[in-house]
This record gives C-alpha cells, structure tokens and sequence, in this order.
C-alpha cells in the first residue's frame, strides 16, 4: 500500500506541476515550429529543387511502369543504350538545384545516338541537335570555359556581358548564338525526344500510333517555333515513323516488351527531370522566350 501524501502537500505539488507542463508544452511547440520554418527556408534558398513545381514547370507525366522482370534490363545497364544516355543525364542534376553542362551535353551525345537509328524524322531533329551541340561544347570546353560550367553560371556570365539576344530575335549568324539560347533550343529538343519516348512506351493497344503521339508532342512542343515549310516536311516524316514494336526493340534489343517499357518509361522519366530542372531556370532567369 502507498503512502498518502498529507493535503497541503499534494495541492502544493498540483500547483507547480501544471505551470511545468505549460512551459514544456510552449518549448514543444516552439521547436517544431523553429524546424518547420528552417526546413522552409531551407527549400525557398533551392527554389529549383523545392518540393512542388515553380512556375511554368511541366507537370511530370512519366509514370511508373512496373517490369515483371527482377533484374534490370541489360538497355538500361552502363553498357546499355538507355543506360549511356540516361546516366551523364541523371549526373548533370547537381544538388545544389543546377544543371551541370558537361554532363548534360554527354547526355545529349548518348540521346542523339539512341534516336539516330528510328528513322527519317529522327535524323531530321538528331541533326539539328548535333549542330547546337557541337556550338555548345565549344563555349564549355573553350577559352571561357569558367563561365560555362553550369546552366545558371552561363546565363548569369552572358548577361553581365551583354551576350544575350534580344527575346524573339534571331541572330544574324546562327553559329554565333548566345549559350542560353543554344541551350533553350535543346532544351525544347528534349522535351519532345521525353514525351515521344513516354507516350510510345505507356500506349495501349487499339489507341493511338507511335507515329501519332510522336507527331502530335511535336505538334505541341515544336511546331509553335518551326516555319510553315518545316511543319509540313516533318509531317511528311512521320508517315514513315516506325511501329512501337521496332521502336521498342530498338531501345531495349532481346527484352520482354512489358519490361522494355518499362526501361523506356524510366529513361523518360530522368528526360523529364532534366527538362523540368532547366525549364526551372531558365523561367527564373527570364529566358523561356529566348527563341
């Protein structure tokens, strides 16, 4: 049997209990409170890796897509089509919410590569793709390359040096582009090359063609930016687009097809990362209207 506390001293023990439970209740909540807002401030410093889309970030779309498989498809190995293109990509997403050039034009080597084999509309952007690269490996690897390490570290050079050109306007000599525009011209490339992949890698049977989600995500990503004479010839191409069958063979060669859409959603997937990253800052930046 416990011992009973005589009156005064339980009502002088009551007494000072309950202002120790207030003021250990108030530093609970001033605790959680001072994390929660570091924590905010912590994603507002990295606005581009922040949870949540900014502003004018596309909307991800690249789903899961489980493969039946346990191991990994060979595509998506380091010896893999997919997985040489998919690798300097994921590389170039620094954590410091930039995008590391060097890195993000190897992946534009690997990309390049990959579609080459699709087919006549491919070699149409594959080639246009080859020329910006190539001008804008220049600038990396070149007398300035301090200035062209990363997408944000370039746009803030080229403005100080007043290398921007005005929104809208072409310049005279292509080969003479700023990077940011160079880079803003790739970065539309690749959004295209991310959602044709997707969408043929996620279609169904009886819906749509590989040939018509490809042309209607150039329809919507591209074609706003071509001339009337280039639209039609692309249109011409995609007649000749191949099935989503050889598409997938080509992309993942002896695998399963659930598992090489699979491997096809995930290398979308890290396209769109990318794209969403530097769509990020460039909008940031003010440059979405560049070219």
């Amino acid at each position: 049997m416990g011992v009973a506390l005589p009156p005064q001293v339980s009502r002088r023990w009551f007494r000072h209990t309950i202002p120790l439970a207030i003021f250990a209740l108030l530093l609970f909540y001033l605790c959680a409170w001072s994390l929660r807002a570091f924590s905010g401030c912590r994603f507002r410093t990295l606005s581009c890796i922040a949870e949540g889309p900014p502003p004018l970030q596309v909307r991800q779309e690249s789903g899961s897509l489980e493969t039946p498989e346990r191991e990994e498809p060979p595509c998506l190995g380091p010896q893999g089509t997919l997985g040489r293109m998919v690798r300097p990509f994921r590389v170039s997403l620094n954590p410091e919410g930039d995008v590391e050039l060097s890195q993000y034009l190897a992946g534009w080597r690997e990309l390049i590569k990959f579609l080459t084999p699709f087919g006549s509309i491919f070699a149409f952007a594959t080639s246009e793709a080859f020329t910006k690269v190539t001008a804008l490996e220049a600038r990396v690897h070149g007398p300035e390359a301090a200035h062209y390490t990363s997408l944000a570290v370039m746009v803030a050079w080229e403005r100080r040096a007043g290398l921007l050109e005005r929104p809208g306007v072409s310049p005279g000599d292509s080969a003479r582009s700023s990077g940011s525009r160079t880079t803003l011209l790739l970065h539309r490339a690749l959004r295209w090359s991310q959602l044709c992949l997707h969408r043929v890698a996620t279609g169904t049977l009886g819906g749509p063609g590989a040939g018509e989600q490809c042309s209607d995500a150039y329809n919507t990503v591209l074609a706003p930016h071509h001339p009337w004479l280039v639209r039609q010839a692309v249109r011409l191409a995609f007649l000749s687009f191949p099935g989503r069958g050889h598409l997938l063979e080509l992309a993942c060669p002896g695998t399963r097809e659930a598992a090489a859409r699979a491997a096809v959603v995930r290398a979308a997937s890290t396209l769109e990362d990318v794209y969403n990253r530097t769509q990020c800052l460039l909008a940031e930046a003010g440059l979405l209207q560049l070219a």
